[in-house]
């Protein structure tokens, strides 16, 4: 059973989200939850061509979109920033010192939601799956 619309309606929950905690200067996880709304939209991609696939690498899994579809170039720049949110976003030891939650500011949570959102309206132009 192919679940193309549910990857695409937690895509959008999942930018709503970045975008509500940006609002809410939630800088860290705003920028996690781009990642996040990034990655569940190039998997419904995947699974609307029918290869599913696993993993948390924008950029490899843009790749793989790569084999079914053309990737305009811009989307690319935006899946190798997005990368750069997966983890740090999350973990202290990710920095020499310092918590996560310091070292994210309004600029970085807004620039990551719209690299999300360009991921996202990209799976849906791909799938066909609207907002719902």
């Amino acid at each position: 059973m192919r679940r193309v619309r549910d990857w695409i309606v937690q895509a959008l929950a999942d930018l709503k989200a970045a975008q509500d905690l940006m609002a809410s200067s939630n800088y860290a996880w705003a920028c996690f939850a781009s990642h996040q709304a990034a990655e569940k939209a190039l998997k419904a991609v995947l699974e609307h061509f029918g290869t599913p696939s696993t993993g948390h690498n924008l950029l490899e899994l843009l790749d793989e979109v790569s084999a079914h579809v053309g990737i305009p170039e811009e989307l690319r720049e935006d899946c190798k920033t997005l990368n750069r949110y997966y983890i740090p976003t999350r973990y202290p030891n990710a920095f020499p010192s310092g918590a996560p939650a310091e070292m994210y500011d309004e600029k970085d949570a807004r620039d990551a939601c719209l690299r999300a959102e360009r991921v996202v309206r990209f799976a849906q132009s791909v799938t066909g799956v609207a907002q719902s």
